[in-house]
């Protein structure tokens, strides 16, 4: 009988690792960030943290404070309830058995990088306007 119920045990755990009842503050933090498309690195410079601390919290090793909570939460586009319980609104559990074809992988890849090197242009456009405006005299 136990080694039935440790069988059971070890297929519902495979199986239903991201359900709410099972998944981690972190296994959440991973799957939103996921399904955004962005790496640890990305999170990490949009929240102003390094990439250690993302890592820790994915990694269920730490925990943000509250006001990161808050804007994790926000830039991740998802509820803090669900965040910190999995209840209310988040993201789906991911597919694994939903292979996608080569060729879409490399649209998927392609159109990622290209969002990267556009939010780098942006970052880059502020930069200069903030240098541009700061060498304009007040009364122009």
């Amino acid at each position: 009988m136990a080694d039935t119920l440790a069988d059971t045990a070890a297929v519902e755990t495979e199986d239903d690792w991201y359900s709410e009842d099972r998944a981690t503050f972190g296994d959440r933090v991973t799957g939103a960030r996921e399904a955004m498309g962005w790496s640890q690195k990305e999170l990490a410079k949009r929240l102003g943290v390094k990439l250690k601390t993302v890592a820790g919290w994915e990694g269920d090793l730490s925990e943000p404070r509250a006001n990161k909570l808050q804007m994790l939460a926000g830039i991740l586009n998802i509820s803090l309830v669900w965040l910190l319980t999995g209840d209310g609104d988040g993201v789906d559990e991911p597919q694994e058995n939903a292979e996608l074809p080569a060729d879409v992988k490399g649209l998927l890849a392609e159109m990622r990088q290209l969002r990267g090197k556009m939010k780098e242009n942006i970052d880059q456009m502020g930069r200069l306007e903030k240098r541009l405006r700061n060498t304009i005299p007040d009364h122009l």
